[in-house]
């Protein structure tokens, strides 16, 4: 007999199962925190990173890219809550595994088929939809948003002969910030410039108790109006964070069609012949999980919508049989499967034509009557050898 505490063999006791949970824990566990310290590191670079769009969507709108941290820790908070997020992402591969490794010994070989097919089709779709918020998304979405509220240029006014009238004012001595896309090469100690990308006026000035040494300061530069539009650092990653979970758990919709047809719930004329609702459940979803705008409403719809177009799909490619069985890709590329035929209606019956079969016992029962017939019969001599009987 195994020992009982062979996984293999299925014997572990209800002790055996908490020992191995906890190994479990503590092995998923022994990755995320350290990559977390790792990753502090590399929060300014993350952080960066994601408020890239917000600051291209803020210079779109004439405002000054540039956030806020209003509180003393705010920015301390903000990379903390990075570098735990990212480590969890990072390690979710390994996290998953020692949570498969503890499932893995009660499941007979086609269920661990299914799972199998289900987790590389959740990684796919989750780093899909974390693309398409990041590069599609979150820009149209921070543009819009952005732009209810900025004043537009309604006092802009063109000046003739700009750079002449800039010397004349400077001949004059008054003073004139000149327009600069670059820094110059060697400023001197109180020039200062109007940088036009990030609308921003740029100075030198001389470091606090250094006299020798010299840093540049900058000031933003905004539109006269009543509202100014400026954004927290911490709101403004808290928004993003938010979206990518928001994101994430939608586009899991193909995988959560595919466990209802799996498991009998909705077949594929269920889900063809109810897309009206399904239309109707993912404007709700995109109203949702979206801000109050229409254009981030339309831009979550239509990708919702297009997933559980492709959970019909992958509900025809791989049936709850052909995953069992271990034949997805074969049967995707050849044909179809039994529940294919059913929904189809094309099923025909193979006709095969087999041997008649005597039933032994009918053929048994017929040699014991001859036999006995023979038995009743007299005997009778062959005594000429004529063939004929005997007198």
């Amino acid at each position: 007999m195994p020992p009982r505490n062979d996984i293999s063999a299925g014997l572990m006791s209800f002790g055996d199962h908490l020992e191995e949970l906890r190994k479990r824990l503590f092995l998923a566990i022994v990755v995320p925190l350290p990559l977390s310290v790792i990753l502090f590191f590399f929060a300014p670079i993350i952080r960066g990173v994601l408020v890239l769009p917000a600051l291209a969507a803020m210079e779109a709108n004439g405002l000054p890219a540039r956030l806020q941290a209003l509180g003393p820790a705010e920015v301390l908070t903000t990379d903390l809550k990075l570098s735990f997020i990212g480590a969890a992402v990072i390690s979710a591969p390994w996290i998953l595994w020692q949570a498969w490794k503890f499932v893995e010994p009660g499941l007979y070989t086609q269920e661990k088929r299914f799972v199998h097919f289900l987790i590389p089709g959740s990684a796919i779709l989750t780093a899909s939809g974390l693309a398409l918020l990041y590069w599609v998304m979150l820009p149209l979405m921070l543009q819009v948003l952005i732009s209810f509220g900025v004043p537009g240029p309604a006092d802009a006014f063109g000046i003739p002969d700009s750079s002449e009238l800039i010397a004349e004012r400077a001949d004059a001595g008054l003073p004139v910030f000149p327009v600069l896309a670059e820094p110059p090469t060697d400023p001197a100690p109180g020039q200062a410039w109007i940088e036009p990308v990030t609308r921003s006026l740029m100075v030198v000035v001389p470091v606090a108790g250094d006299g020798d040494r010299y840093e540049l300061l900058s000031m933003p530069l905004s539109r006269a109006g009543t509202i100014a539009q400026e954004f927290r650092l911490g709101e403004y990653i808290g928004f993003v964070l938010t979206l990518a979970l928001a994101v994430t758990v939608a586009f899991q919709m193909p995988l959560v069609i595919l466990l209802l047809g799996w498991a009998g719930i909705a077949d594929r004329s269920f889900l063809k012949k109810n897309r009206r609702y399904a239309v109707l459940v993912c404007a709700i979803l995109g109203a949702i999980l979206t801000p109050a705008d229409v254009i981030s409403m339309v831009l979550l719809f239509v990708p919702l919508y297009l997933l559980y177009e492709l959970g019909i799909l992958l509900l025809t490619l791989a049936p709850a049989d052909r995953v069992a069985g271990g034949n997805v890709l074969s049967g995707a590329l050849g044909g179809r499967s039994e529940a294919d035929a059913d929904d189809y209606g094309t099923s025909t019956p193979t006709q095969t034509s087999e041997p008649e079969q005597t039933d032994p016992d009918v053929t048994d029962s017929g040699a014991d009557a001859r036999s006995d017939r023979a038995d009743d019969e007299p005997e009778t001599d062959d005594q000429d050898g004529s063939g004929r009987p005997g007198s």
